[in-house]
């Protein structure tokens, strides 16, 4: 079972940038890997994903433009790099990984293996 290590996060200012990082752990085949996010009393909400076989990124409608994700498969490391950040990205971020052969897959952000989450808080 793939395990998945974040790390980055914590407090910036509106319009500055945060760094999140994801480890994946005991992964032997192709995933969907990704982030989700989730404020006090507001709805799950997918950030971004990516096949670990290749191909472009898919991103929720409130961070294109302003977040980019990637991925090292030779350290099997999952970066996003949020900018422009705003009070309304503050939440827990969550990665998440979903086993699959197919990239498409990956623009439906339904996740089986989740983090352990780490805080975002963005102050205006």
């Amino acid at each position: 079972q793939v395990q998945l290590v974040e790390s980055g996060g914590g407090s910036a200012q509106a319009g500055g940038s945060l760094r999140l990082s994801c480890k994946a752990e005991y992964m032997y085949r192709s995933y969907c890997m990704g982030w989700f996010r989730q404020a006090p009393g507001k709805e799950r909400e997918g950030v971004a994903s990516i096949f670990t076989g290749g191909g472009s990124a898919y991103y929720g409608d409130s961070v294109r433009g302003r977040f980019t994700l990637s991925y090292d498969s030779g350290k099997k490391l999952l970066n996003l790099q949020m900018n422009s950040l705003n009070s309304g990205d503050t939440a827990m971020y969550t990665c998440a990984a979903e086993p699959t052969n197919s990239g498409s897959q990956c623009k439906k952000f339904d996740f089986r293996v989740v983090g352990q989450g780490v805080e975002v808080t963005v102050s205006s």
